[in-house]
């Protein structure tokens, strides 16, 4: 029953993850550092942490990895 819960999560994983297929650099960095500051506040909400916080992290990380996946 866990996995069935699990899979509209992973799917709407993989289809941002195709839907980044064809970006430049600089619309992959923006558009990673977009969905890591949504994941991130959603984390920090979720664990009872600040929410800024958490997307201030993940929009870095998500930035980052955008564009380091770019190349």
């Amino acid at each position: 029953m866990k996995n069935i819960r699990l899979l509209p999560g992973i799917l709407l994983i993989a289809m941002l993850i195709i839907g980044c297929a064809g970006m430049s650099t600089g619309e992959r960095t923006v558009a990673g550092g977009a969905i890591g500051a949504g994941a991130g506040a959603g984390v920090a909400a979720l664990a009872g942490g600040n929410a800024w916080v958490g997307a201030g992290i993940g929009a870095g990380a998500g930035a980052l990895t955008g564009y380091l996946t770019s190349k």
